[in-house]
């Protein structure tokens, strides 16, 4: 198989494996659309912020299997019978598909989460020093500011630092890196006015659910 066609491939596959969306789910099972109460997103910082721990819980581990599994997957059983293919690019490929899959779902209308759970297990996929690095990242700066949004840009921006520090000299991967950036930061885009103004909702506010 030629190598883009298969690069083509394993993105599209990423995508439809993104579109699965956990949080819309949880909140069918809880009698609502999870998109409709609080700031709109399917994400596990929503679902925490409108069901609870429990329930976000659930959310998160749901959006990181959906990138991890198949970043795994490649990286374990299909890239080492494939010789020529570039595995870590094949890696990140997949998983930005599941990124895209899950921001912009089309059988929700395109509006999904904002891909933080599901890129941060594609990174700790393709390198697990770069899933620990955004853990940390992301736990120093909810500790100290508790907004969930700020961690989650400057984890992603964290993403290109540590692609620069651990795999020098690769292009491809770190141009990979700032594309799971972009998206993060442009996903944010609302919170990040939010946070200028001083009215960003901060972790452990709840909102209140009418059935």
């Amino acid at each position: 198989m030629n190598h883009i066609v298969f690069y083509v491939i394993i993105v599209v596959i990423g995508y439809f494996c993104g579109c699965f969306q956990t949080g819309y789910f949880v909140g069918k099972l809880n009698g609502i659309d999870i998109r409709d109460y609080g700031s709109g997103n399917a994400g596990a910082t929503n679902v925490l912020r409108v069901l609870g721990k429990r329930w976000a819980l659930t959310t998160f581990l749901g959006d990181a299997l959906k990138g991890f599994g198949p970043a795994m997957i490649l990286k374990c059983l299909v890239c080492p019978g494939m010789p020529g293919v570039n595995s870590q690019l094949a890696q990140l490929l997949i998983g930005f598909g599941a990124v895209m899959g899950h921001d912009y779902p089309f059988f929700l209308k395109f509006k999904g989460g904002k891909g933080v759970s599901t890129s941060i297990a594609v990174m700790t996929a393709f390198d697990w020093r770069m899933g620990l690095a955004s853990l940390i990242i992301f736990g120093i700066v909810l500790g100290l500011t508790r907004y969930v949004s700020l961690g989650s840009c400057l984890l992603s921006i964290g993403f290109i630092v540590e692609m620069l520090i651990l795999h020098p000299g690769r292009p491809e991967l770190l141009v990979m890196a700032v594309l799971f950036t972009f998206f993060i930061v442009y996903r944010h885009h609302a919170n990040i006015k939010r946070l200028m103004s001083g009215t960003e909702s901060k972790i452990g506010q709840k909102v209140e659910v009418k059935k």
